[in-house]
This record gives C-alpha cells, structure tokens and sequence, in this order.
C-alpha cells in the first residue's frame, strides 16, 4: 500500500500561546529578557537495525527538555500518564551530524545522525520528512548541549557531573533519569502531527500498524564577480559577470527573483522529481528519474528535454547530471548541478545525449514585508554559458537565444515564483509553534555557549567593487522595521557604515601578548615545512601569508550597533606549511620528533599554535599550519582563556573563513565565503602542551564537509585559496576583533605531499 502523495500545508506562523491558551501574535526572535530554557517537541522517524538485523522506521513521539530527552509512542498531551519508551541526557560530547535525503521504504526523508564523539556505540539517527524541520531538530539538540556544557562549566561536585550510563543512547533501552527539575519558560513544538508528516514524507511505502511502526549573502571575503543586470524578462532578473568578460569565451549569468514561499519549501520543490508537479513551473524538462543515491546530499537523476528544445536532425535529446546540496549555517541552501556519466544510463537509441548546462542554485530567506508574516526567499540561478548569441541577446531580446536551452534554465526562477503565487497554500509545509509557560519566570543564562543572533555564525563580506550591486541584493535591503510601537530603517546605517569602516583596518590588539617582554626573532631558515612559501602571486604549488584586510571582522561597538571592521593584520606569524599524506587521519602532528614544533628554534618560541586540517581521501592527507608569537601570552586575555582552556570554551569560539581567491565558479559558490565555528560544523580535537596548542580539524566528520572538500580536490591545482583564523569575540571587553593567522595557498598538487613518518 502507497501512502498519499506530498500535499500542501499551511503558511507557516509562530504564535505564543500564553496559559490560559489565548493567542497572540509574536516573533520568533526573542529579546535576551525573554530567552529562556527551551523544551522541543515533535513528532520524528526513529531509525536503526533491530536485533535480528532488520532495518525499522517507527514513528515517534520525541522530547527535548533543557538537556534531557525522551521518546514516546504517543504523543503524551492526548495521553496524559504514558511513560517513555527511552530516556537520555544530552552530553557536552555529543555529536550532531546531518546525512542528508535518504531512501526509507521508497520515500525521501531527511536523516539526523546522534553520537557520542568520545564513544561511538552511544548513538542513533532520527529522520523528517522535510529538510526545514530537520534543521530544527539539530537547533533543538544544539540547545539541549548548550545547556549541558554551561551546567559542566558551573563545576559544584559530583552531583552536576553528567553519568555515562545516563547519556542518550537511541539504540538501546536506559535506565530511567531524573525530569528536568528547572522550569520551561518556551515550548517549541516542530511540526504538526503524524498525519502531516506522514503526508509530507512522500510514499513511504508497507501499512502503519497503530503502535506506530512501519512494515517493510553576503560572504565575508573578497569576491572577483562585478554583476550587472542587463535584463528583466518575466518579472525576474538576468545578471551578466561584467569582471573581465572580455578575455572569456563564456560568460557567467544568472537570475535573481523573490519567491512569496519557505525556503524549505522551494528547496524541496527544486529537488523534487515529481512529474505533475514540475510540470507546472519547469519548461525545460520533460521527466526526470532518479538514477542513483550517492548520498544524503548526492544524487545522480536522468531526464529528457521538452520536444520544443528538440532539434532538426535529433528528434529526442536526453541527458544526465549529478545534484549536490548543502546547507549553510544561515539557513540558506546551495544546489549544484553538474553534467554526468552513469553506467546505469548509457545512451539510449533514438536520442541524443547532451551534457546538461553546469548550473546552481541558492535559496535563501528574507525578512517579512512589513505587517506581514508571510514566508518569502530569494532564489538565484548561477550557469556559464557560451558566449555566442548572449551579446545579441542582450541587445536585441528577441533573438533567437530565447529559443536556447541556457534562456529556458534562467527561466526556471520565474517557473517557481509564478508556481508558488498561484499555489498559496503550498507557500509552507511546516509549523513551529511556541507556547509561553509559565511554570516558571527563572531565566538560564549561558550566554557563553549560545550564540543570541543565527546571523551571527558569520562576518560581512568585503564587496568586490563598491560600484558593483551586490549578486543578493533585493528590493528589501531598506526596508521599514516596526518593534515597540518605533518605526526604524533597517540596513541602512549599516549600508553607510559598511563604507567607511571598511576603508579603516582593525589594529593589532595590543592586550593579548605581553608587551613587557622584548619580541623573540626567529630565523626563517631554521623553521621550514614540507610546502615551501611562495614568493610571487604566479608560483605555484607553495603557501604566502596575506593580511587580513580581505575580512569583515566585529567592530568595538558591535554589541550595540551590530558594526564591524575590516580586519587588520594577523596577530600570530605564520612560520610554516606541511602538507601531509597518510592511510588514516593523522593526529598530534606536534608531538612527532621531527614536527618543526620539536625543533631548538621553535622551543624558544612563547607559544606556537599548530592547525591540523584534516583533509578525507584517498589517502587522507593533512594541512599543517603552524603559527608563532613573538611574546608570551596574557593570561587573562582573550587569546589566553582560548589556549588555556576547555574544549567547551574552545569549541564555541574558534572560527575559519575559507575564501576562494582564483577558481573554477562552481567551487566558489560550493566553499562560498562565509565564516563558521568549527567546533560546531565538525570534530576538533585540542592538545595542549608545552608551548603549543595544537587542534586537529577532522574535515571527514561531517558529510556535508567531505561532500565540498571532494570537489574541490577535483579542481585543487587550479585554484587560490584564503583562510583566516579567528577566535570570535561576545562581550564587549573582548572587542574589537581580531584575525588570529592567515594563509593563502596557491594552486596546491596533491601529488606533493609528503607521506607522514608514524615513528
């Protein structure tokens, strides 16, 4: 038996629901007198192998109560007295990790990964039936752990220390644990009910018994791209790369258009291979069949053109292309598109096969209109078409281009907007609703360990050229604002003062090293990796070290007024590159005799701090980065709580903005330019000893992560890439900002990495 079809769901709103249960409008951005404990709620798909070695999918009712978690049949709000089927405590260890779409019994559902970093057998993964919540979840997890390292920072005794038998373990029963004894000031429910996600979840295919189971931006560096509009066709935007279009046998286009729905929503509707649906919007294909899951986040999919697009000596064109995805930690998806070979599709006699123009997509929210909670994203199609026929084009719209199948895919933006107005209720498919308790009017702080604004996660972007009108610029980047009964413009002091900050560097902070002490030299020729350092923009293969004027960092008064800076000069020199290759990840690279952290000159350094990126593949390979100060470190400054202390502290402070300088388009919008904390996007795992720190970066921890970082060693001996290292700044002593380090790395051959010695 087949379960319906996807159906639309209604708008989505957030209300708060006060005790006597009247509504009254509210924001889902809470002030910090309101911030308070969380407790998530929700119905979710819990999957894992039973003991017999089958795979199961059951229903489940799930709770996320400060740091505890319980999992339920049925929801307990209609079933007053039922007990848990399984209890936990979230842990300041716990992992996170999203898989991406997966094929559950037929149907797509988005699939969440929970472990336990220092004990992999403490695990589980959950799933939901669209994207959207799926992310919710992991802010709801991201919560519960927050909650859990801000109680272990308070110390107290044993009693606060968290029990390993009591931590959550999906895959098997635990012993029960305590309620949450501190009272819930916010009630977040995710989602609407089983007969709604049952719906959304596509075909899931086998009956459900009654029990519930189942049978069977702005970046934040420097970017080349100057876009220029040239068009409106259909109410949406064409944009030309105008930056050095001249010396390019292709050019660079794309098209920009406000869609009134979710992201979530228009993100599903992109991947959707579903035939009547895409029938309404998609003018370029005909059907689309899913032909391979790599992954949660890659596909491969074969599709045929509409007959209009057939051509005089070819009555039927086919073609296969690869999708990759990902979300950023804003919120906003990519979408690449990539033309592919299958050997599950060979050509086929009758048609001709074609390589499908190489193509993204990014979606992301915008703010409501003013008095209006209606959803609303902007969409932006990204392809490299050949130049010939797109300059007649442009002066002459009705040449024959529009024929071409390059117009129809620019086109698609227009599809969806069109599709979504004249579908309002498909606008939505999920609901957060929070509910105001008022069990109690205590008030959690853990400022330290939360991050108050989601905006945050990133800096603002250096623009390319002040002239150039920023690639995700809309007609809401003024816009009207009203809180509190006051009416205020919105983006605009920042649009002023984005243009003279930036002209303005940040100094070399001169409170994180002693400045007592007389500066250390150290020799050049006595501290040398296995990558040597460039000395001209053309060498190739080697590493430099640019400043940071190239990022957007927070200024002295961001607290207040949201404004930052452009950055200024690494505080900590760079001294040396390795570049390693090894079977397995290679850790504690510093504690290896021959390590340059071993050697006399760096001994007599104050401090060194070692950044171990490690890279998956085939071998795995590491990129060493090793940076010196030339004074001790205060202990007391911001520099010294990092060094010093826990893993905790250090995880929700250390930052990494990748910028790709020069390189192939699509790996650009794939790494884009926008900073994330890397103890929250993958493993880091710290040493401290002597007069070093050294952190090893597992890339491969994450999927998403070994999702990009494949695609760029596809393209690695063609591109110029940025790094800048930062430990983010949240009270107001710690400001302004700094950049910690910087590396630049030019067009780095794998094939010279040097096989790491073990012994």
């Amino acid at each position: 038996m087949s379960s319906p079809s996807p159906s639309p769901s209604p708008s989505p709103s957030t209300k708060m629901v006060n005790s006597e249960g009247s509504d009254r409008e509210g924001s889902s951005s809470l002030s910090e007198q309101e911030r308070g404990t969380f407790e998530y709620f929700g119905w979710v798909y819990h999957l894992g192998i039973n003991t017999i070695g089958h795979e199961y999918c059951h229903l489940r009712f799930l709770f996320v109560k400060g740091k505890f978690v319980e999992m339920y049949k049925r929801d307990p709000h209609d079933n007053p007295g039922i007990k848990p089927i399984r209890k936990g405590v979230v842990g300041h260890t716990l992992m996170v990790e999203e898989l991406g779409r997966r094929k559950v019994n037929n149907g797509d559902l988005y699939v969440i990964r929970l472990y336990n970093r220092l004990d992999e057998s403490r695990k589980g993964e959950i799933a939901c039936a669209t994207a959207g919540e799926a992310r919710k979840w992991m802010e709801a997890f991201d919560q519960a752990k927050q909650q859990a390292e801000y109680e272990l920072s308070k110390g107290g005794g044993t009693r606060r220390k968290l029990s390993m038998d009591n931590e959550l373990n999906l895959e098997g029963h635990r012993p029960r644990v305590r309620r949450y004894a501190h009272g819930l000031r916010k009630l977040v429910r995710i989602g609407k009910g089983p007969e709604t996600l049952l719906r959304q979840a596509s075909d899931l295919g086998g009956a459900v018994r009654s029990d519930g189971y189942f049978e069977g931006d702005v970046g934040d560096a420097i970017e080349a791209h100057q876009w220029k509009c040239v068009h409106t066709v259909n109410g949406i935007r064409i944009f030309e790369d105008v930056a050095d279009a001249k010396s390019r046998k292709n050019v660079l286009v794309k098209s920009v258009g406000v869609v009134d729905a979710n992201l979530d929503t228009v993100f599903e509707m992109v991947l959707s291979l579903d035939r009547h649906q895409r029938y309404e919007w998609d003018m370029l294909t005909s059907d689309l069949e899913l032909v391979d899951s790599v992954n949660g986040h890659y596909d491969v999919v074969y599709g045929t053109y509409d007959p209009k697009y057939h051509t005089r000596w070819h009555s039927k064109r086919d073609f296969v292309f690869s999708r990759q995805w990902f979300r950023g930690q804003d919120g906003a998806y990519t979408i690449l598109q990539f033309p592919a070979i299958h050997k599950k599709r060979p050509p086929r006699s009758g048609y001709r096969r074609t390589n499908i123009t190489p193509s993204t997509w990014e979606i992301k929210s915008l703010d409501p209109p003013l008095a209006s909670n209606a959803p609303r994203c902007l969409v932006t199609l990204m392809l490299e078409i050949n130049s010939s026929g797109w300059r007649r084009w442009k002066k002459d719209q009705y040449s024959t281009f529009e024929k071409t199948i390059p117009f129809a895919l620019l086109c698609q933006v227009a599809g969806l907007r069109e599709y979504f107005e004249a579908n309002p209720a498909m606008t939505s498919t999920s609901t957060t609703t929070i509910v105001h308790s008022e069990t109690s009017n205590s008030s959690t702080a853990y400022s330290e360990f939360e991050d108050p604004d989601l905006s945050d996660e990133f800096y603002d972007a250096i623009a390319a050229d002040e002239s150039s009108e920023d690639e995700d610029s809309s007609d809401d980047d003024v816009e009207l604002t009203k809180k509190d009964g006051k009416v205020k413009l919105k983006n605009v002091s920042w649009a002023i003062a984005r243009l003279a900050l930036k002209r303005t560097p940040a100094p070399i902070p001169n409170n994180e090293l002693d400045a007592q002490i007389s500066p250390i030299s150290v020799n050049a020729s006595q501290v040398h990796g296995t990558m040597r350092e460039g000395k001209e923009d053309t060498d190739t293969n080697c590493w430099t070290s640019p400043g940071g004027q190239g990022f957007m960092i927070r200024g002295k008064t961001y607290l207040k007024d949201s404004s930052k800076i452009m950055g200024g000069d690494p505080l900590l020199k760079l001294l040396a590159v390795d570049w390693f290759k090894a079977d397995v990840n290679i850790d504690r690279v510093a504690t290896h005799p021959k390590c340059l952290v071993q050697s006399e000159a760096a001994k007599n350094l104050p401090f060194i701090l070692v950044i171990n990126l490690q890279v998956p593949a085939k071998p795995n390979y590491s990129m060493v980065l090793y940076y010196g100060a030339d004074r001790p470190i205060k202990k007391d400054s911001l520099l010294g709580k990092f060094v010093d202390g826990t893993d905790m502290f250090r995880d929700s402070r250390f930052k990494l903005i990748p910028s790709i300088v020069e390189g192939y388009w699509m790996v650009k919008r794939a790494v884009g330019t926008k900073a994330c904390l890397l103890g929250k996007a993958v493993t880091c795992k710290y040493l401290r000893q002597d007069n070093f720190l050294e952190i090893d970066v597992d890339i491969g921890s994450s999927s998403v992560a070994r999702s990009i970082i494949g695609l760029v060693l596809g393209y690695v001996t063609s591109l110029v890439v940025d790094l800048a290292i930062l430990i983010e700044a949240k009270e107001e002593s710690e400001l302004p900002e700094y950049v910690l380090g910087t590396v630049r790395l030019n067009r780095v051959k794998l094939d010279s990495a040097v096989p790491f010695e073990t012994s």
